[in-house]
């Protein structure tokens, strides 16, 4: 859980001293001392990627977002390091993909005293447009990781050439854009799971129990526990809480709805229940994020 502290003072950076990375960018209109030295490659913005690189981040890296822009896919080469999702700090080690959502408090720190090795996506995305990430992406899950690291290492490496071929740096960014699309679709193994977020999203002001969505999937608890873990990186009851949340952002963004009948509708009878689950996983009370 994010402290009092974080809460009141979310964004920063800290890379510390002995923090090395190498990075790639759109375009030279983000002035952080850590990006400018990148090289720049304006093929990114045609799948609106504000910059990717390689880190390998010391023990006393940290950076914190209080309203991300975009999303963000991290794969995990090397150590270990934890990033915040739905309001809580999850470990993330070798061989992992993490997917932070836009638009909501995120952050990302190294753990442990061996360097956090990892490679990164960041997208630049507009509210009016649906972001890469659906409401059933995986947040972690085991992957191949190496290809986005390769590509990342290719396409920089293309660009200290003297006279870097445009042909070779489009196909470099197609790979990093279709690694993490690919990364962020739902898992289509076991239509199982897909059976049982259709049912959820179509009355999310159920009092939802774990026995009823193990009756409709034809599961085990704790199987669909597992499943659930497997291929989202969230708990049935966490994955059931992100639903209500996206729509409630919905409902708060194109409807004038009281929040009252926002809480109602999204399974929570109690206002004030609602409006702490909704500041914990957005960042804001509801009545911030309509203003």
């Amino acid at each position: 859980m994010t402290s009092k502290s974080e809460q009141d003072n979310p964004d920063r950076e800290v890379f510390g001293k002995a923090t090395r990375l190498e990075v790639v960018r759109s375009d030279e209109l983000d002035e952080r001392s850590w990006l400018t030295d990148g090289e720049i490659c304006p093929l990114l913005e045609n799948h609106y990627i504000a910059h990717v690189g390689r880190m390998w981040a010391d023990s006393s890296f940290e950076v914190m977002r209080s309203d991300a822009s975009g999303t963000f896919a991290l794969v995990v080469l090397d150590g270990e390091g934890e990033t915040l999702i739905d309001g809580e700090w999850r470990t993330v080690v070798a061989n992992e993909i993490c997917l932070l959502p836009p638009f909501v408090p995120t952050g990302i720190r190294a753990k442990g005293r061996k360097p956090w090795h990892f490679a990164w996506v960041r997208y630049e995305e507009s509210r009016e447009a649906a972001p890469i990430l659906t409401a059933n992406s995986p947040v972690i899950h085991k992957g191949h990781v190496q290809p986005l690291n390769f590509s990342i290492a290719g396409m920089a490496a293309e660009l200290r050439r003297d006279a870097p071929e445009p042909s070779a740096l489009h196909h470099w960014v197609e790979l990093i854009h279709g690694f993490v699309a690919r990364a962020a679709r739902p898992f289509q193994g076991d239509d199982r799971l897909w059976r049982i977020w259709k049912e959820v999203e179509s009355d999310l002001g159920r009092s939802w129990r774990l026995q009823d969505l193990a009756g409709i999937g034809h599961l085990s608890k704790e199987h669909l526990r597992r499943l659930a873990r497997e291929q989202l990186g969230r708990s049935p009851m966490q994955q059931i809480t992100h639903l209500r949340m996206r729509r409630a952002v919905a409902l708060l963004s194109e409807t004038e709805d009281k929040i009252e009948s926002i809480a109602l509708a999204v399974g929570y009878e109690n206002p004030f229940t609602f409006s702490n689950a909704f500041k914990r996983w957005i960042g804001k009370r509801p009545s911030e994020y309509r203003d």
